[in-house]
């Protein structure tokens, strides 16, 4: 992995900052903790940085879940789908925080930065075994069914099952939701994108599950809450 030394200290040395602050929180090194709360931890510091709301990151990792069972992925992988959700912006420590919370539309020069965050979820999880098996979503949930994604440019089923259900809940959950730079886009707006993309941006099968859990939710009237909870999240951080 060619990722400039520079850049992977970086990374390294937010984690370690987010981590020694979180230390200090608990009154006890995370690291000694079940390695659930590690992760939630992580993602908490996350949070913290991006603006997501922690409720966004749990919603998220729920869908992805259920879209994973109904893929046929295998239970005692789920937790593997779940702990990758939960870290899908972990690369996002090595990306300044002025160009993260900016409230303009970003240069070409700074998306260019933003891109890098999947390579240094990279640096930051492989290196440990334990965490290795969590890498899928985080290092490919930008990757794209026709090959135009990144940061490998890898191409249908060339794209790990995980990363490509994941892509879908977090783009839905992304538009559905105002962000520093936009406004929430309209359900119905935001469904026919997703359909749209089916074949270019996302796996047509994974927008297939999804309409079958949206629709399900709907029935259930689970959709008609998360409106309004999004309603009520809005400019709430951690």
């Amino acid at each position: 992995m060619d990722v400039n030394t520079h850049s992977k200290e970086l990374v390294s040395d937010r984690l370690e900052q987010k981590k020694s602050s979180r230390d200090q929180r608990y009154g006890v090194e995370m690291s000694s903790w079940p390695r659930d709360l590690e992760i939630a931890g992580w993602s908490e510091s996350i949070c913290s940085r991006t603006r997501e709301t922690k409720e966004h990151v749990l919603y998220v990792a729920s869908m992805t879940v259920k879209l994973a069972r109904l893929a046929g992925i295998p239970e005692c992988d789920v937790l593997y789908v779940r702990n990758g959700a939960l870290l899908h912006d972990i690369g996002k420590v090595g990306i300044p925080e002025e160009i993260l919370l900016k409230p303009q539309e970003l240069s070409p020069s700074e998306w260019n930065l933003i891109r890098n965050h999947p390579r240094y979820a990279y640096d930051l999880l492989f290196p440990l075994s334990y965490l290795r098996p969590y890498l899928t979503i985080p290092f490919h949930h930008h990757e794209k069914w026709d090959g135009s994604g990144y940061p490998q440019g890898l191409k249908g089923e060339q794209i790990p099952l995980a990363a490509r259900l994941f892509a879908v809940v977090d783009v839905w959950d992304s538009l559905s939701s105002d962000q520093v730079f936009r406004r929430a886009w309209p359900h119905e707006k935001v469904m026919e994108f997703i359909q749209r993309q089916a074949g270019a941006h996302f796996d047509p099968m994974a927008v297939k599950l999804f309409l079958t859990v949206i629709s399900d939710r709907k029935m259930k009237g689970c959709e008609g809450k998360r409106e309004l909870s999004l309603k009520k999240r809005r400019n709430i951080t951690l």
